[in-house]
């Protein structure tokens, strides 16, 4: 299957493995990048040339993407060789003793890793503003506005071409709102379909997962392939894939039944070019032969979004507890940023039987999503309500934590559709088919049911097909290349 693309991370690959260029060389060029993109979008950090240049020279794995930069999000996948701020003062430098297994397994397939992707403090917000990193990561496509959370860093780093793919993570749409605004391919995939060990076996009651920002989905499913299954003492498994994901992009999926939602599923409004992005979408399937109905599913989606923020509250307080405990020490100013102290005094109202009502109201919403799968194979929507937001928007210095979530003009109007599918676990990608008048991206955002991760991405894998997005650069890339 040819995808047209001549830059993304299989193609160069290829350039390795044919002796037309060189890890060394590809490196360079990403350094070089960074030099030239950083200053404009502050989305890589921590580098480390010399570990990557130590790996070269050891000899990388023969993996499919062998010789390949890439960076890994300031959030997670723990590495001996890799420190992390993860977004936070508190956290600032902080070395580990162990390489996680996810990892591992991204290793295992021959990327050069130099350095890490900006994410927001806690991984809290669909933006990337933390104070740790002295300013806001912004957007390729427009520096004035955000590129998206919590992956932000990884968006901005891949869409302005500094890498051609970078690791992520969504606990309620931090793959897939970074991929929408930056005008990528991001996949969330069912739960639990990668490793979270050695140190922790859930993210948020289960909602949290990593995954990737690329931009072609054949990228997506090779690295995907390479992470998938359980790791050592997992608290639970993902349905096995009948295929890989590989396998399942090379022939069009069955035709299906596409339920098309163009407002929230509570039946708001949304912006008109997002709208119009699903009405487009819409019928670029049906003309493929898939079977297009109205619909928007039926389920508590208010109540599950309540639930969702005190979980994730309760997981911000964990963390800060862990760390203040580990340091032997009390919390100090500039420690961690407004929406962190909000959601570390909202948990402090929620008691352990609260805490576990609230995700028992996350299994139920699953179950009532489910039912949605009953008359339909994908859930189409758009990834956000609007085109990407202005930087500022959704500071992480306000303290009103509930508020910022699910007040009003809060994170949960702008974000309608992404953290659905991290609570009921059920896999979701956002695809790169709309650009507005003024040049910026949005997301179309897909859905099936438990477990159907090949069906979603045989369907990502034809829109590319149908409606090729690989000549969509950024103004800032297409200079730099001319």
């Amino acid at each position: 299957m040819g995808s047209g693309y001549q830059d993304d991370a299989t193609f160069l690959a290829t350039q390795v493995a044919s002796g037309a260029v060189s890890p060394s060389e590809l490196l360079d060029e990403a350094l070089a990048r960074v030099s030239v993109f950083n200053p404009k979008l502050n989305a890589v950090v921590l580098i480390q040339e010399e570990v990557a240049r130590a790996a070269i020279k050891a000899g990388l794995p023969e993996g499919p993407f062998k010789g390949v930069p890439f960076l890994m999000k300031d959030l997670g996948a723990e590495a001996v060789d890799f420190p992390s701020h993860s977004g936070s003062n508190l956290l600032r430098d902080t070395r580990y003793t162990y390489d996680s297994e996810i990892y591992r397994r991204m290793r295992a397939t021959g990327i050069v890793t130099f350095g890490r992707t900006t994410s927001p403090e806690g991984g809290i917000g669909p933006v990337t503003e933390a104070a740790v990193y002295d300013g806001p990561t912004r957007n390729p496509w427009d520096v004035s506005r955000t590129s998206g959370g919590s992956s932000g860093g990884s968006g901005a780093a891949v869409a302005a071409g500094i890498v051609p793919m970078a690791h992520g993570s969504d606990g309620g749409g931090s793959v897939r709102i970074p991929a929408s605004s930056c005008g990528l391919f991001g996949f969330k995939a069912t739960r639990a379909r990668f490793p979270d060990g050695p140190m922790s076996g859930e993210g948020w009651g289960g909602m949290a997962i990593d995954g990737f920002l690329t931009r072609s989905v054949r990228d997506n499913a090779t690295m995907m392939d390479a992470c998938a299954g359980p790791d050592s003492g997992a608290p639970y498994v993902a349905p096995m894939m009948e295929t890989s994901y590989s396998e399942a992009i090379v022939r069009p999926p069955r035709r299906l039944r596409i339920a098309v939602c163009d407002t929230t599923f509570t039946g708001a409004p949304i912006d008109n070019e997002c709208r119009a992005a699903v009405l487009e979408t819409a019928k670029i399937l049906e003309e493929l032969g898939h079977h297009v109905t109205p619909a928007c599913p039926k389920a508590d989606h208010e109540g599950m979004m309540h639930a969702w923020t005190k979980i994730v509250a309760c997981g911000t307080a964990l963390w800060i507890q862990n760390v203040t405990k580990a340091k032997g020490r009390d919390l100090r100013q500039g420690d961690i940023q407004g929406v962190a102290r909000g959601a570390l005094a909202y948990a402090g109202g929620i008691s352990g039987a609260d805490y576990l009502a609230a995700v028992n109201k996350i299994h139920a919403y699953g179950r009532e999503m489910a039912a949605s799968f009953d008359d339909y194979d994908i859930i189409l929507s758009s990834t956000l309500a609007e085109p990407p937001a202005l930087v500022g928007r959704f500071t992480h210095e306000r303290e009103d934590y509930a508020n910022y979530r699910v007040g009003p003009g809060g994170v949960f109007e702008y974000s309608p559709f992404c953290a659905t599918f991290n609570a009921s676990g059920q896999p979701a990608a956002s695809v790169p088919l709309h650009w507005t008048t003024d040049g910026l991206p949005v997301g179309i955002h897909l859905a099936a049911a438990f477990g159907e991760d090949a069906t979603l991405i045989a369907l990502c894998a034809e829109l590319e097909q149908a409606a090729p997005w690989s000549h969509h650069r950024p103004s800032l890339l297409a200079e730099y290349l001319a």
